[in-house]
């Protein structure tokens, strides 16, 4: 498959403020748990943007929408990692928030707790075919596609890039909110995307295969590039109907898996960027990936 070289990558999708709760052991319903907690900026779309650009993309600009609530807070954190942020804010709904619940005592796995917010407003208004300058791969979070304005803006931005030949990439994103939306809705949506980066749940729901591989060939014959995130196991590259290489987990520590997904995703579109096959750029991703799951929150750390 050919790969876009140079330019900027857009990213479209949620910007929103993580509440990371981080407790030993299972919660005590109707009492108290105690846990570590910590307030730090998230969202799928802006973590992608925030891996991308701290694993070497040159420029990487992200369109979000924000309530005024936090909109300030939100472009300094994006800036200060590298990341040109293009925020809409929202004069009625306030920044989306998201409790994560992660549980220390099993391998770091979170559980979601989302008030999406402004970020599903983002619209077909907020979208511009000037965006698209210099742009060489436009990013699109998945979250984008469970809320009627934002599926609105998918279907304009798809239909602009495929006009400036810019390849489109999507990360499917939650797996509870795709379950809700149907697997055939999804794939219509996304009708024209080169490259889908789902998880493993996420692949299999959209094909009712148990098995990953297969899952992941299948989607292959609907999308030319499918790389499926598998954590620990690394993760898999399937083109015309068949998986095409099996990528190794990088080996870590885990501490929060917050955001994991999008480190990979962001990791991979960076390398994309400077020329790599995708088999490469899935390396990188895992690199990344790992590097993710030692860290508390979905953000790299600042540049230096």
């Amino acid at each position: 498959m050919t790969t876009a070289s140079g330019g900027a990558l857009l990213v479209v999708g949620d910007v929103v403020t993580d509440v990371v709760a981080r407790h030993l052991g299972p919660l005590a319903p109707g009492t108290d748990t105690a846990a570590v907690i910590r307030t730090v900026p998230g969202g799928a779309g802006a973590n992608v943007a925030c891996w991308a650009a701290h694993r070497g993309a040159a420029e990487v600009r992200l369109l979000g929408r924000v309530g005024s609530d936090a909109a300030d807070r939100h472009a300094r954190a994006l800036a200060a990692l590298g990341v040109r942020p293009l925020l809409v804010v929202d004069p009625e709904a306030a920044t989306g928030t998201v409790i994560c619940l992660v549980d220390m005592g099993a391998a770091g796995e979170r559980t979601f707790l989302t008030d999406s917010g402004a970020s599903v407003r983002l619209g077909p208004d907020d979208w511009s075919d000037a965006l698209l300058d210099g742009v060489a791969r436009l990013h699109l979070s998945g979250y984008l596609l469970f809320s009627e304005p934002s599926r609105a803006l998918v279907t304009r931005a798809l239909a602009s890039a495929r006009a400036r030949g810019v390849p489109v990439s999507l990360d499917p994103a939650s797996a509870g909110f795709l379950a809700e939306l149907g697997a055939d809705r999804f794939l219509g949506l996304v009708d024209g995307v080169d490259v889908l980066l789902p998880s493993r749940d996420e692949a299999c729901l959209l094909t009712g295969l148990p098995d990953a591989a297969e899952a992941a060939a299948e989607l292959s014959r609907r999308i030319p590039l499918v790389v499926a995130k598998q954590g620990a196991e690394g993760a898999l590259v399937a083109c015309a109907g068949s998986v095409r290489a099996r990528v190794p987990a990088v080996p870590a520590t885990p501490r929060d898996t917050t955001g994991a997904g999008d480190a990979f995703t962001g990791a991979f579109l960076a390398a994309l960027l400077t020329g790599a096959e995708p088999v490469e750029a899935a390396r990188a991703g895992c690199v990344a990936g790992a590097a993710a799951v030692e860290r508390v929150g979905g953000r790299p750390p600042e540049r230096e």
